[in-house]
């Protein structure tokens, strides 16, 4: 039987951010301190009922609480600016959210997980690297590094994209509510353009979806490589690699791997950026994740 959520309110930096919570299913997990929390949030632009709801689903029935939830300026939760994709103000709602999760009755703080996937899969690596409370780390098809995300765009759209997303991001500086596609097909102006990136979006993303973001956001992609404060995560780290992955690069994810500071788990499946959430690529991942936290939680 699938889990039976609830509506959360949790306050980040004078905020509500809106989030689901899925109590735990059975107690195989729980010790006299409490149940284990599993905390998610999504990729880039994305919202919590964009396809995550199967892996909360599969924790919760395994012995851990979840909590998913939406950033501010996206989905149901509340803020501006809207639509507002920065990396700095994601890792802190999750700070927020592993804060508040911690407070709740029946969970046992030390016992946090933090869960992200694209965008959100660096994110956990970094927020992590500054909480060593935080159990464990589940991470899939991050984006690891800035750099070399932007490098695979000119990759596969060409130097005159980066022209033109640069061209827009320094004009949403001067006009702060300039927006821009966050995924198109390929050729046409938006932040991912790959071969697989709208029909990935369009697989997965669910009702409060919306295919805008700030221009200007496009600046701080640089900035984000949760790369550099791997050495710093000493929490078990599972790290689910799409070997063909044009949006995250796998490379990323092999050198957090290699600069881990504790234990490393991994699993390579040959797919892209987004068969990890349907049919047998994401059987295989989910069953291996929830295999990791019970080694870690059990």
């Amino acid at each position: 039987m699938p889990a039976t959520r609830t509506d959360l309110d949790v306050t980040s930096h004078g905020v509500r951010l809106a989030a689901w919570h899925y109590p735990a299913a059975s107690d195989a997990w729980t010790t006299p301190a409490g149940r284990p929390v599993v905390v998610m949030a999504h990729g880039f632009g994305a919202t919590k009922d964009a396809g995550l709801t199967p892996f909360a689903e599969r924790f919760a029935a395994a012995g851990a609480d979840v909590v998913v939830f939406d950033y501010r300026g996206f989905g149901t939760s509340d803020g501006t600016p809207r639509q507002s994709v920065d990396h700095r103000r994601h890792r802190e709602d999750y700070v927020a959210v592993v804060a508040h999760v911690r407070s709740m009755a029946g969970i046992d703080p030390d016992r946090v997980v933090l869960w992200g996937s694209s965008y959100s899969g660096g994110h956990v690596v970094a927020v992590a690297a500054g909480d060593p409370r935080v159990a464990a780390v589940v991470s899939q098809g991050a984006a690891m590094d800035g750099l070399a995300a932007v490098l695979e765009i000119r990759r596969y759209a060409g130097l005159r994209q980066l022209l033109r997303l640069t061209a827009h991001a320094l004009r949403g500086v001067v006009q702060r509510g300039h927006t821009l596609p966050i995924v198109g097909p390929p050729g046409s102006l938006a932040a991912i353009t790959s071969h697989d990136g709208q029909a990935g979006y369009e697989l997965i993303m669910g009702p409060t979806f919306r295919n805008e973001m700030v221009a200007r956001g496009i600046i701080p992609i640089l900035l984000n490589r949760p790369v550099a404060s791997a050495a710093r995560v000493t929490a078990p780290l599972m790290l689910v690699v799409a070997t063909h992955d044009t949006i995250a690069p796998p490379s990323a994810v092999e050198a957090v791997a290699r600069k881990a500071g504790g234990p490393v788990e991994v699993l390579r499946l040959d797919v892209g950026h987004f068969a990890i959430y349907e049919g047998e690529p994401f059987a295989e991942s989910v069953a291996a994740q929830v295999a990791f936290l019970g080694s870690v939680l059990g």
